[in-house]
């Protein structure tokens, strides 16, 4: 199936995506504020958030981008480049969970969807996480 859109017009489409920032972290950061959690950038494996100290890691996953078992649907177009795109990040964050989890941490992943539709379960969780940590 052929693009809808112009190829300047995809491009541009495409970067006003946004990788930091987006809704499900702010709310997510909202929902941990006072928690000791933080962004932590240039960390293993980028975690949205992470308490170095208990050693506690939370990704918040794109249903699409990291193929969500419940809501991701596949692209109509340019599946060619989409479903290796979709493979290739499930894979980096099953390898990624399982480097931090070699060298001591807790991983919660979690997913978009979770986060918009009941935070204060999705704090809940990391809190649990927090409170179970050795440190």
């Amino acid at each position: 199936m052929a693009d809808i859109f112009s190829k300047e017009t995809r491009s541009h489409i495409m970067s006003k995506i946004r990788s930091k920032k987006t809704k499900p972290e702010l709310a997510m950061k909202e929902a941990l504020r006072g928690t000791y959690m933080r962004y932590q950038p240039n960390m293993h494996g980028n975690p949205d958030f992470a308490n170095k100290s208990k050693k506690v890691a939370v990704f918040i996953d794109g249903c699409f981008w990291h193929g969500c078992p419940k809501c991701y649907k596949e692209p109509q177009s340019r599946k060619e480049y989409w479903v290796p795109k979709i493979k290739r990040n499930k894979e980096r964050d099953k390898r990624y969970t399982r480097e931090l989890r070699d060298v001591g941490w807790t991983v919660i992943r979690i997913w978009e969807h979770e986060v918009l539709g009941d935070p204060k379960g999705c704090r809940k969780k990391v809190m649990d996480a927090l409170m179970k940590s050795k440190k």
